[in-house]
């Protein structure tokens, strides 16, 4: 297949770029508009491919996505292309309404205008239009212990899940009314080598190996189903590739832990991989500190994945404890990576400007 892979640049879109190139025999197109958190530097281990190709566009311009698919013809389409932040969706939702509601309606009309002109019976019955999606959409489970399946009704609680509730919900209309083959997909928390430094998990890395504060929100008690993104990576192809058209797959990887939990345990890993701490610093959760919690924060996510397990054989390789690890080296042992996004050369280079 030829894969369309939009937000390939990114956190998510970068491990699904690496995990085709380096493990299946498909071509991808990556497009990306490279906003702050796509790194082109998070694929040199496959841009040399000749399966893999770039394209910089904005899934909000119509033209230049009209373009790339008459050049390439994908056989299938991933779509990640998202503002993910949801501190930014609070200070500035206006690039969460244009990039995740009006850039994927542009995605659905041009894939959907595609679609209809395939001459070819085969290609257009195998065509697929698969939307990323986050179990966000679901809101809050505050004081209950079910999960979120895929008949949970949607209840949005910050401007960056309204908007991507916005955008599954076009998806699904665009299947109902124009028949465009798609699949969805709502996962949890990723994290893992390559995550940009504002997330949780890395921020808190890089903030203990610089002797920083380590800031939980409210009493840090929020709870997340943690999912390590190799794995979501290897679930989402599985899903384009096996998946039944008209469904919904939710990805979780079993890893129901309190954001304090995450820190606690990140220290104590770096208590045994750096022992030699900044100057002054005596544990690393001595840097712990509680600040004001975020506005509408929810109180706990906590995927049901069993559907995708059942019907298409995926389950996580990787437990919270093995994950976490591998991150934590990856980070040790990838410094270049993000101190160049730290400093800003990672995208100052792509504008022309010498660093």
């Amino acid at each position: 297949m030829k894969i369309l892979v939009t937000g390939g640049s990114g956190f998510i879109g970068s491990a699904v770029v690496r995990h085709i190139i380096q493990n299946t025999t498909d071509s991808v197109i990556n497009l990306d508009k490279l906003t702050y958190a796509g790194n082109l530097e998070s694929l040199k281990d496959v841009s040399d491919s000749e399966r893999y190709c770039f394209e910089q566009v904005d899934i909000c311009d119509k033209t230049a996505l009209e373009s790339v698919f008459e050049e390439h013809q994908p056989d299938a389409v991933m779509h990640l292309a998202a503002e993910s932040h949801v501190d930014r969706s609070i200070d500035g939702p206006a690039a969460f309404i244009e990039t995740n509601i009006i850039g994927t309606y542009n995605l659905l009309e041009v894939a959907r205008t595609y679609w209809n002109k395939l001459e070819d019976n085969s290609r257009k019955t195998a065509f697929r239009f698969h939307h990323i999606s986050t179990d966000e959409v679901y809101g809050d489970l505050e004081d209950t212990t079910a999960l979120f399946t895929e008949t949970t009704s949607y209840k949005p609680s910050s401007p960056y899940s309204a908007s991507k509730a916005s955008s599954d919900h076009l998806v699904r209309a665009w299947l109902r009314t124009y028949g465009l083959p798609s699949i969805i997909t709502n996962c949890s928390n990723n994290y893992g080598p390559y995550h940009f430094p504002e997330k949780l998990i890395p921020l808190m890395i890089l903030n203990a190996l610089d002797g920083k504060t380590l800031p939980i929100y409210g009493d840090g008690m929020q709870v997340r189903d943690w999912l390590f993104v190799e794995d979501h990576a290897r679930a989402l192809y599985t899903v384009v590739t096996q998946g039944k058209v008209g469904e919904t797959y939710n990805i979780g990887g079993h890893n129901e832990k309190a954001n304090i939990e995450v820190v606690k345990t990140l220290c104590t890993l770096l208590e045994e991989l750096v022992p030699e701490k900044p100057a002054g610093v005596v544990s690393y959760e001595s840097l712990i500190t509680y600040v004001a919690d975020r506005p509408g924060h929810d109180v706990r996510y906590a995927i049901d994945a069993s559907k995708i397990e059942r019907e298409l054989g995926w389950r996580p390789k990787e437990t919270f404890e093995t994950g976490l690890r591998k991150t934590v080296e990856w980070y040790l042992n990838n410094k270049i990576w993000w101190h160049r996004i730290l400093d800003g050369s990672y995208c100052m280079e792509r504008l022309g400007v010498t660093v």
